[in-house]
């Protein structure tokens, strides 16, 4: 499983790469978590409060963004209620106007043998 997700962006006028990378999580944080929640899905976790951390450019308009979110464990039924700090590196790349997330791919587990 590996997850993408666009944004659309104001021209890239000067502005670097970090500046703008910071910008758009700090203002889609609600977005960021439903985008990374889809990897804790079996868990039944979901994120909330997401931030980045450091923005790695490796050409320009293309890099690596270290995310910390508050990753949320909650099930009434079992008397769950459980949040803890967590992190992951995504991918990113910034070309006509949008930037494109992509996660990390996390092999899915296969059927087990009988």
């Amino acid at each position: 499983m590996q997850e993408s997700w666009k944004f659309i962006i104001d021209s890239k006028s000067a502005v670097a790469d970090e500046h703008i990378i910071r910008n758009l999580i700090k203002e889609h944080s609600r977005e960021m978590g439903i985008f990374l929640s889809y990897y804790f899905k079996n868990e039944g976790a979901v994120v909330e409060n997401v931030t980045s951390d450091e923005v790695k450019i490796s050409i320009p308009g293309k890099g690596k963004v270290k995310v910390i979110f508050d990753l949320i464990h909650y099930n009434a039924c079992l008397n769950i209620n459980d949040q803890r700090k967590d992190q992951m590196k995504i991918d990113y790349l910034i070309e006509n106007n949008k930037v494109i997330l992509t996660g990390p791919y996390w092999p899915e587990r296969g059927q087990d043998e009988i």
